[in-house]
């Protein structure tokens, strides 16, 4: 599962990166707390070209009536995004990248007291992870929207939480946004058990409303 992350990078570093033209009204950045419903950096591929635009996070359905009519659909199952109704169209038309400088999952101690820990690249300054999108409309209101592609996580992350982001290197880009091919279905896997750095972080993130560069900061209790 991943249900925050935080994104450090400006937007022309991201663009740049992605080879990709962005929007005027990306989110501002950095923020260290993303929480779900909020909008989220996206790359998409259309007509040849890359765009980073903004999304909801939080995947809405065509047949959702309104925004609160199912579930939050924040991630979704590589297992079963090929099956699943809300997933299946997305997954083999509309895929983006979502950027990341890092996400947070949560342990428990005895006492059942959720544990937050921060889990960011071992080398570079930014994850990339997989995502499928939809535009969803209702009378006046009109939300293009994501969800981000999870798997088991590896030997290594699965001492904090058995699933993962799906996390893409830049030489799989190309065919998650569909510009090589068929044949993303392989992409959806975790990624090495060196990849990824961990450490504890404050309980302060555990708020919904809690931002700022001391979220990231490793904590010793």
């Amino acid at each position: 599962m991943c249900g925050r992350f935080a994104i450090t990078l400006p937007d022309d570093a991201m663009a740049r990166a992605f080879a990709a033209t962005p929007a005027n009204d990306l989110p501002p950045v950095p923020r260290f707390n993303i929480c779900p419903t909020q909008p989220v950096a996206t790359v998409i591929s259309r007509e040849g070209a890359r765009h980073m635009g903004p999304m909801r996070w939080g995947f809405l359905p065509h047949w959702y009536k309104s925004e609160t009519d199912g579930p939050l659909l924040i991630n979704a199952r590589a297992e079963t995004i090929a099956e699943k109704p809300a997933f299946r169209e997305a997954t083999r038309a509309r895929r983006c990248l979502i950027p990341a400088s890092g996400f947070y999952e949560w342990t428990k101690d005895d006492a059942g007291n959720r544990l937050p820990w921060y889990i960011a690249p071992r080398a570079g300054d930014m994850l990339v992870f997989a995502g499928v999108w939809q535009v969803w409309e209702r009378e006046n209101t009109r939300h293009v929207t994501c969800a981000i592609v999870t798997c088991a996580a590896n030997d290594a992350m699965a001492q904090i939480h058995h699933r993962m982001p799906v996390i893409l290197p830049p030489e799989d880009w190309a065919l998650w946004l569909g510009e090589a091919g068929h044949g993303a279905a392989r992409l959806m896997r975790a990624v090495p058990e060196d990849a990824l750095v961990w450490h504890r972080v404050a309980a302060r993130v555990n708020s919904n409303r809690a931002e700022g560069p001391e979220l990231i900061e490793p904590f010793d209790p």
